[in-house]
């Protein structure tokens, strides 16, 4: 049924903010790039492509010797940016295009055995600035 009059519809949350279960026997920095893995818990960036980009930690969490979600993590999406990779790196004509997460810090163009970081948005004093939505 479509709507014939407005709607108070609810907004829950921001949808920029996410506190995410943290993988067991891991620690995530402030800062650091956060992705969520095929179980879908929080970990740090890494080389995979399995992973789901969830955007920049917000604090540092530490789950060494605790089970998958014993702790959370509050995880910001947005514009942030990123160390450029040194062997494949993000160049002005990447600008809106996909890039990849090579680690916890760091994106790189190369798209083989890598998951999406998110867009290109610019680049600035050698960093990548990136949009992960």
């Amino acid at each position: 049924m479509a709507l014939s009059a407005g709607r108070n519809t609810v907004e829950v949350r921001d949808g920029k903010t996410l506190v995410l279960p943290v993988k067991a026997n891991t620690k995530i920095y402030e800062g650091s790039f956060v992705v969520l893995d095929g179980t879908g818990n929080a970990a740090p960036g890494s080389t995979a492509d399995t992973l789901l980009a969830a955007g920049r930690a917000e604090e540092f969490v530490d789950n060494t010797g605790g089970a998958d979600g014993a702790v959370t993590v509050k995880v910001r999406r947005g514009v942030f940016k990123w160390n450029n990779d040194v062997t494949n790196p993000v160049t002005a004509q990447d600008l809106m295009k996909d890039c990849y997460i090579l680690d916890d810090e760091t994106v790189t163009m190369l798209a083989v055995g890598t998951s999406v970081a998110g867009k290109v948005i610019g680049l600035e004093n050698g960093e990548v600035i990136v949009e992960t939505l």
